[in-house]
């Protein structure tokens, strides 16, 4: 029986794939990094617009991948679409950026904001944090391995409560806190409103960071062509609204200057509801929030390697997939295995959470650009394909999409500062890996799809 068969009979719902989106999208960053946002707002309204603007670009992006999930659903995601558009050694490069910076870079960010709040609830001594954050990434890691049903039936738990738990804290801030004291407004940052306004687009689209990891559903869900487009969009809009509640409770109860000044948002509020039992309550929350990120992201991220050996003869090991639990377990394994090392870097550094942030971003952003310019070539090398689902304003969106990632890249190669050129130079690394792709696969697997 074929891997396809095998999806085909335990399928994905679209319940299952937007609790994956709302998932990795929805955690630890909607409680850390709001302060850093307002720090680039000069006003109330230019901090809202920002988390709005946020949502618009996290919609248009949506829309594009509505499309390419659409016409090539596949495990691979962007992997996939990127080898479609530019070529095997393309896919190749993106293949190996995923697998050593930008996954399971990600995976070790969540893994160290879980550490750091499990290690409140259940100290392991001075390197208590890079420990939690290790073992959590291993059994989450198990899980998968046990089956796609397994793993996707506590993505669903872990997403329904991250979100019922996120709604309970903004309710509790609305009608049981005080808005507090105003605070003397410091003096406002030097330099130009627009540099001011993209730097702060880059916290609000690391918090928004993730939708796209649907992408690696499409080749599971049931009926992708009609359902890929549903997920995206309603995950989109919830998450959306859910932030933008979020922070509209933030600016009532701090304001805009007490929301700059405090070191962590979320014990703040908490602190106000709750008073002494804030912490442990925060702990627990933050830790259910970072299962469900990590989970989601753990089961996409294992997709991309399948893909990889399937696609490449010498790294056909990677290409196994389990008939049994329906899932790739070779990859899995080599996902944690790659995650161990950067959680064992990140906890040797001054901050395991920005130094795994500096280095993922401009990476990240710089392969979201040739996906967004990837829906263009693909229409044009393609155009027999068909697409039940069709960005809407072709080719307007998926321009402005591809500008927004061209700055964003700009922007967080500036304030990733070192760790950015770390991230590059492990990129440039596996150049040498283009060895293993002829240019012409590519046409090849053109005429294939």
């Amino acid at each position: 029986m074929t891997m396809l068969a095998s999806s085909q009979r335990v399928g994905l719902s679209i319940t299952d794939g937007v609790a994956m989106l709302v998932g990795v999208v929805v955690g630890v960053g909607i409680f850390g990094l709001p302060p850093l946002v307002a720090q680039h707002a000069s006003s109330a309204e230019l901090y809202l617009a920002l988390w709005l603007a946020g949502g618009l670009v996290m919609l248009i992006g949506a829309l594009c991948y509505g499309e390419l999930g659409a016409a090539h659903p596949d495990q691979g995601g962007e992997y996939h679409y990127l080898r479609l558009a530019w070529g095997a050694q393309v896919g190749l490069l993106f293949a190996w950026a995923r697998g050593t910076v930008i996954q399971t870079g990600a995976i070790a960010v969540v893994a160290f904001i879980y550490g750091d709040y499990a290690q409140r609830l259940l100290p392991l001594g001075p390197y208590g944090s890079a420990w939690h954050a290790a073992l959590v990434v291993m059994a989450l890691t198990l899980l998968n391995v046990l089956g796609t049903r397994e793993s996707r039936r506590a993505q669903v738990f872990f997403t329904v409560v991250t979100v019922a738990a996120l709604l309970l804290v903004i309710l509790a801030g609305l009608a049981l806190a005080e808005p507090q004291p105003e605070i003397t407004p410091a003096a406002p940052a030097s330099g130009n409103l627009a540099a001011m306004l993209g730097m702060g687009m880059v916290f609000v689209l690391l918090t928004y960071g993730g939708w796209n990891e649907a992408a690696y559903l499409s080749g599971e869900l049931r009926n992708p062509a009609r359902n890929m487009s549903r997920v995206l969009l309603f995950g989109t809009a919830l998450v959306t609204g859910i932030y933008l509640l979020a922070n509209l409770v933030f600016l009532d109860i701090f304001g805009l200057e007490g929301l700059r000044q405090s070191d962590a948002v979320a014990a703040d509020l908490m602190s106000i509801v709750a008073g002494p039992k804030a912490e442990a309550l925060l702990a627990l929350f933050v830790c259910l929030t970072a299962l469900s990120t990590l989970n989601a992201t753990i089961f996409t991220g294992s997709r991309v390697y399948y893909a990889l050996g399937r696609d490449v003869p010498q790294l056909a090991f990677l290409g196994r997939w389990n008939e049994r639990g329906a899932t790739p377990v070779r990859a899995l394994l080599l996902q944690c295995t790659i995650t161990l090392p950067l959680i064992l870097f990140g906890a040797l550094s001054q901050s395991g959470v920005e130094t795994m942030v500096a280095y993922t971003a401009p990476v990240f952003w710089l392969f979201m650009f040739l996906t967004a310019l990837s829906l263009i070539r693909l229409r044009r090398l393609h155009p027999g394909v068909q697409r039940p689902f069709s960005v809407p304003l072709y080719p307007l969106t998926p321009i402005l999409f591809a500008l927004s990632c061209l700055g964003l890249f700009y922007s967080s190669t500036l304030y990733a500062g070192g760790g950015a050129l770390l991230g590059l130079l492990v990129l440039g690394a596996g150049l040498p890996l283009l060895l293993l792709q002829r240019p012409q696969a590519a046409e090849q697997a053109g005429r294939a799809e």
